[in-house]
């Protein structure tokens, strides 16, 4: 008699968990805009949401922290003049947000360490450059201040946020709404899905099409697709009878798939999450309660399923935190953010292990938060893998570090538009000498506004530490 025999896995017991009913975020009013994204962005920081918000598009940002109830007057990030579709957290500073919205415009946001009394309102730097609404945005993984942003004009622009600068706009591209776009490890190459049923992989810097798949999926729905480790492509799409099926694809080889595999007929796109340093990709469907999740080897049948994580409620969205953002004293590989209508609630995914030790073997080196080139070194043309760092003794974010934006252009330094007929007016009113003693009554002012918000974070910082030493 034949035993079968099973394959060997770290992860084959991986298993997911919700927290306490304490440590959940309640009373938030999630966004309920049709769009594909998902809607929540996290950091070891801060967890950041797009909300319903009448008249205008706003996120809010908490604290990590700050679990429980959300006050109903709770500061919000409140700029878009429409609904805000997608907003991604910079990897190279814990701080700053980048927000795309209807509006067609890209916003990049200062965060304070502290939470601020009032909405925050205005943006470090605002990007324009989309004629229709902006639906994606993704920050370069080892390129500083570089973010891409893909709009419904069919449009794929690269920023440089630290001049406001349009770097690249890759147009006539792509012929139809963008559904995705996912950057490879190194930042090199870009991979997007499309309405015209194309997955192109393209080298955005010299703005080729390196490679294309017509129909990797032969559904009408959407397709996402996303690079892994090896540089191969993992997709999730549709079949002909509407089945949701997943892919992996080598660019090099198009036509034949690595792997294809069917899995349910549901109609949610299901969003995948990936973790280079174990290889498992986690399938999340809007509209779902479940995330089933994968790991991706070179042994066939190469995409090995590995178990589903089931609730009753099902997911408006959800958020992916980064590995530095982990508990590795408890084996957590993976956290999920998952939004319902009125709350969001995290799950853990945990390896079960007896040991107290740090588990070298589930935590290689993990890319941190310091970018690994400058933008214009991108641009030129270099490639850097991400600067890695060590997870042993847990990672512990940085200070608020600012976001410096050194505007190139002479035409930002006009006068705003109507100054020349106040001055007129104003003239009579407002002598030179009075007029400097004004300013530097504001300059004065602002000072002591930045030296008390700098006493605040400091006294929090240290509310922290108490917190800290009685845990």
């Amino acid at each position: 008699m034949s035993r079968r025999v099973v394959r060997q896995s770290k992860f084959r017991h991986v298993f997911g968990q919700p927290v306490k009913a304490d440590q959940m975020y309640e009373d938030i009013r999630v966004s309920k805009v049709t769009w594909d994204s998902s809607f929540c962005a996290v950091n070891p920081k801060f967890l950041a949401i797009i909300v319903e918000s009448g008249g205008g598009g706003a996120f809010i940002v908490l604290p990590l922290a700050k679990t429980g109830r959300v006050d109903k007057n709770h500061p919000l990030v409140t700029g878009h003049t429409a609904p805000v579709l997608d907003i991604d957290w910079c990897p190279h500073n814990d701080n700053v947000i980048a927000s795309a919205s209807e509006d067609t415009t890209v916003m990049v946001w200062q965060v304070p360490d502290y939470v601020p009394v009032r909405n925050i309102t205005e943006p470090v730097v605002t990007l324009e450059g989309h004629s229709k609404r902006v639906g994606i945005i993704s920050w370069h993984p080892t390129a500083r201040n570089v973010l891409l942003s893909a709009g419904c004009d069919n449009l794929v622009i690269l920023w440089n946020v630290g001049t406001g600068e349009m770097l690249l706009a890759l147009e006539d591209m792509h012929t139809d709404l963008i559904y995705n776009v996912g950057w490879n490890r190194n930042g090199s190459l870009l991979v997007t899905t499309c309405k015209d049923k194309k997955v192109r992989v393209i080298d955005p810097r010299k703005q080729q099409i390196v490679a294309e798949r017509f129909a990797p999926h032969e559904g009408l729905r959407p397709v996402r697709a996303i690079f892994t480790r090896e540089g191969h492509i993992f997709t999730t799409g549709f079949t002909r009878m509407s089945q949701r099926e997943l892919g992996l694809w080598d660019p090099k080889n198009f036509e034949d798939p690595i792997a294809l595999q069917e899995m349910d007929t549901s109609n949610g796109v299901l969003l995948p999450f990936y973790d280079p340093d174990s290889s498992i990709v986690y399938l999340c469907g809007k509209g779902d309660s479940s995330i089933r999740y994968f790991e991706i080897t070179d042994e066939a049948p190469y995409v090995h399923y590995l178990n589903t994580y089931s609730s009753k409620e099902p997911q408006r969205g959800m958020g992916f935190m980064p590995k530095r953002g982990l508990d590795v004293s408890k084996c957590e590989i993976a956290r999920f953010f998952k939004l319902h209508e009125r709350k969001c609630e995290p799950i853990v995914m945990t390896v079960p292990r007896k040991s107290d030790l740090f588990q070298d073997d589930l935590y290689p080196d993990t890319p941190g938060p310091e970018p690994a080139l400058e933008a214009d070194e991108w641009l030129s043309g270099k490639d850097a893998e991400p600067i890695l760092i060590s997870l042993r003794d847990g990672y512990v974010p940085v200070k608020n570090r600012e976001l410096k934006v050194v505007k190139k252009n002479i035409l930002d330094n006009k006068p705003p538009p109507g100054s020349r007929r106040r001055q007129s007016t104003c003239d009579s009113d407002f002598s030179q000498p009075a007029l400097e003693e004004v300013l530097e009554e504001i300059r004065a002012l602002k000072e002591t506004v930045q030296a008390q918000e700098k006493r605040i974070s400091d006294l929090e910082n240290k509310l922290c530490q108490f917190a800290n030493g009685t845990d």
